[in-house]
């Protein structure tokens, strides 16, 4: 039965995932901004913030209209790309970038 559904080659899966880097790079770095002021604000270091993955993989889902699996893939593509610092569940933009 699963030899039925067609899958999408390598490379086209690739270009999909690769053409959300630039608004998720946008998204990531407004909620960064965000959370960089909400420790501000409360006196703790800025350099602290971090936005969870989670947390951008929903936003991802609700405003680019995709699923959460699309939404994590996307998010562990820009991970190995080297388009963002990870550690644990959290991403912070890289330095200089958008």
């Amino acid at each position: 039965m699963n030899r039925q559904f067609k899958t999408k080659p390598d490379h086209k899966q690739s270009q999909e995932i690769q053409s959300f880097y630039e608004p998720v790079l946008v998204m990531l770095n407004n909620m960064y901004q965000v959370k960089r002021g909400n420790l501000e604000r409360r006196g703790y270091p800025a350099d602290n913030a971090a936005v969870t993955k989670e947390e951008l993989a929903q936003q991802m889902a609700y405003c680019l209209k995709i699923t959460i699996w699309l939404a994590h893939q996307v998010i562990a593509s820009l991970v190995k790309a080297d388009q963002v610092i990870s550690f644990g569940g959290y991403l912070k933009p890289k330095v200089g970038e958008l």
